[in-house]
């Protein structure tokens, strides 16, 4: 206790002694722990942001659409169309072992939707009620999502967007409501809950009504789906699983499984193994510029501290010869230096969490996300700060320990 009594007030009277440096030094720390931080919660934050926006079409969901050979195959040439059924997406789901769940989609774009004299133009899917699960469609709590009773007995029941609910029924109540759909009546069962989406194909889930596939056949009269989705039962392995498809459908329509352009596949897994070496990268590139910032903090500290060194060296010389160890000089050394770097760090710490608080009352969480400083975070720059005090602190404490104590006393 004496020991660090007495290592606090020297450390505090070298303070008073280099006020000037002293506070660079200490203001240098705490904004390379500001830098530091920050930028690495607004890296946290937007990476946590861009995966919910990205999510908001299905997580690890592929959606794969039909189009035309361009390779030759057996005897048949190039540019066939190729064509999906709805019992295609019943194959995929028995003869792909890696598919987890899967779901045809007919579309009708543009059909008109209308309650009384409120219309809007907007697409219809025809969808397996697992659709819900794997598109992050979630009903609000008064409505639920297609059944399979609602599949069996082609039933004309629909689920709607939120916009599309806006539109026709403003803030009055919309399920247990009728809705016509290309002037055939559908009984609205529910209302899609509001949420974030940055990509999906044909139209936004909030435009979009969703009925029964079965229903959607008999209706339209269609024959063909637009598209077939599906997700792995395992994402790291969906590149597997496409070409397992591409396979199977490769064998019922004659084409060659290789030929990506017959049956185009768009996995969004894939740009979540974007999203994680994107942000690795970036996140090391944004802790590199705080660490060169806090580095720059760290050579005021070592300079400081072999001022101090200078300064002291008679009393280090005295205290030598009365039988102080070399381990002693070199501990008390270090200490003034973590102390130095302490202070600056942790007024770094609250100054960045200040930061981070004031940020989630500006309105732009839907595009950059909200800082966090995470444990991550924080781990990394106390790892970061620790070096820099080894080295800012090392050669300092070393010559301190090493002077010759005969030259110390002749000073």
């Amino acid at each position: 206790m004496d020991s660090l009594r007495t290592t606090i007030t020297e450390f505090l009277r070298d303070m008073r002694a280099q006020k000037l440096r002293t506070f660079l030094t200490i203001f240098g720390i705490v904004w390379g722990t500001v830098a530091i931080v920050v930028l690495l919660a607004f890296g946290m934050g937007f990476k946590r942001q861009l995966a919910i926006n990205m999510h908001g079409i299905g997580e690890s969901v592929a959606i794969m659409f039909p189009g035309r050979t361009t390779k030759p195959f057996e005897g048949f040439g190039t540019g066939r169309p190729v064509s999906f059924l709805e019992d295609d997406a019943r194959l995929l789901g028995t003869q792909v072992p890696g598919i987890g769940r899967v779901s045809p989609e007919y579309s009708a774009g543009d059909a008109q939707v209308r309650v009384g004299e409120n219309i809007t133009n907007t697409l219809v899917s025809g969808i397996y009620p697992v659709y819900a699960e794997m598109r992050s469609i979630i009903p609000e709590p008064a409505g639920r999502f297609i059944d399979d009773v609602d599949m069996k007995d082609r039933k004309r029941v629909a689920l709607i967007g939120d916009e599309v609910k806006r539109i026709l029924f403003g803030e009055g109540e919309a399920v247990g409501k009728i809705v016509m759909v290309d002037n055939v009546p559908f009984l609205v069962v529910g209302v899609m809950q509001k949420k974030t989406q940055s990509s999906s194909y044909n139209r936004r889930d909030q435009d979009r009504v969703f009925i029964p596939a079965s229903t959607f056949a008999s209706v339209f009269g269609a024959v063909h789906v637009n598209n077939i989705i599906y997700t792995p039962k395992d994402p790291r392995q969906a590149e597997q699983v496409q070409d397992q498809v591409r396979t199977i459908l490769g064998k019922k329509y004659r084409f060659d499984p290789t030929d990506r352009d017959a049956v185009w596949i768009w996995d969004t897994s894939m740009f979540d193994k974007f999203i994680f070496y994107f942000f690795l990268a970036f996140n090391l590139f944004m802790g590199l510029i705080g660490s060169f910032t806090l580095g720059v903090g760290g050579i005021g500290v070592a300079n400081i501290m072999y001022i101090v060194v200078q300064e002291r060296v008679k009393e280090i010389g005295v205290r030598r010869a009365v039988g102080a160890r070399r381990s002693s000089i070199l501990s008390q050394f270090f200490a003034e230096t973590f102390f130095i770097i302490a202070i600056g760090s942790m007024i770094g710490f609250l100054i960045a969490w200040g930061i981070t608080i004031v940020m989630r009352y500006i309105p732009i969480t839907e595009y950059v996300g909200t800082p966090e400083i995470s444990v991550t975070v924080a781990l990394a720059t106390v790892f970061v700060l620790a070096m820099i005090g080894l080295a800012a602190g090392l050669f300092p404490a070393r010559r301190a320990a090493n002077l010759n104590v005969v030259e110390c006393l002749r000073s």
